[in-house]
């Protein structure tokens, strides 16, 4: 009997040590089954969170895309319109041009002779001296500006004036106008001389000129040079002498000019043919020089 509780009592022993160590497993388990849920939850949690982002990003770069887009389309509007006022630009500045060139060659197929001086409308401005001036009053001084203009079209008529003014442009626009309204036709021989020599004299100012064949160019002063560019004229030996003043010199040679006569001008003076009288010029130079004078 004893024997028999004996193994009993170990069995009883074995049991409740299997017992215990089931149990363990069994909560072994169940926190090893709580701890992969606890994984999975977060593991979930990470997934929500990656496609919560994911989306944001999505719908940041949606959003950036349709920004993008309206600012390409805005700068595609824009485009077109610079382009259009471009276009619009361009046209103008074409007719301007075309509008300029056009007038050039006008005036140039009407002047036998071309200029590099400035030209306003139809006359050529050249700007011969200009000076200041004062006037004395109780107060003290006024200062104003003398400008001496010479005006001309370049195909045988000029024209001076003087202006005075408190500002240089108002003096040069008074000296223009007045220019203008003093303008002398001057004969000249193919367009590019004088038909003869001649002096010319104001005050202690004294001019000489002579007409010269072609390639000779302006030989002359500044004063006088205004001038026959402005006559258009391209041979000519200029002298002054005595005053140096260009007031005098250009009065001088304005009055020289006065004189000026044609072949056309002395027949209808004589009662002749233009061409017995080239006929008997050809002839006397002929004699003079011993070469014929083209």
């Amino acid at each position: 009997m004893s024997d028999k509780n004996l193994e009993d009592n170990k069995s009883i022993k074995s049991s409740k040590v299997s017992g215990k160590v089931s149990d363990e497993v069994q909560e072994s388990n169940k926190k090893t089954s709580s701890n992969e849920k606890v994984n999975q939850d977060i593991e979930k949690k990470m997934d929500q969170k990656k496609i919560d982002s994911v989306k944001l990003n999505d719908s940041k770069e949606s959003k950036q895309t349709a920004g993008s887009d309206k600012n390409i389309k805005i700068s595609k509007t824009k485009s077109k319109s610079q382009d259009k006022k471009s276009e619009k630009i361009i046209s103008n500045t074409d007719a301007k041009e075309t509008n300029r060139i056009n007038k050039k060659n006008n005036e140039s197929s009407s002047r036998n002779s071309k200029s590099n001086s400035e030209e306003n409308g139809e006359f050529i401005e050249k700007l011969v001296s200009i000076n200041r001036v004062a006037k004395v009053v109780k107060g003290g001084r006024r200062f104003s500006f003398a400008a001496l203009v010479v005006v001309g079209d370049g195909n045988g008529m000029a024209g001076h004036g003087k202006g005075k003014a408190k500002e240089v442009p108002e003096a040069i626009k008074k000296a223009t106008e007045v220019a203008k309204l003093n303008m002398l036709r001057v004969p000249l021989r193919q367009g590019r001389t004088l038909h003869h020599d001649i002096s010319g004299r104001f005050d202690s100012g004294k001019v000489y000129l002579r007409s010269a064949p072609s390639g000779t160019g302006v030989i002359a002063g500044g004063p006088m040079r205004a001038v026959f560019e402005a006559l258009g004229i391209q041979d000519i030996v200029a002298k002054s002498v005595g005053s140096s003043n260009p007031h005098n010199m250009i009065r001088a040679t304005f009055e020289a000019l006065k004189m000026v006569s044609s072949p056309k001008m002395i027949a209808a003076r004589r009662g002749l043919k233009i061409n017995d009288i080239t006929k008997r010029r050809k002839f006397s130079r002929t004699n003079q020089t011993g070469v014929q004078d083209g």
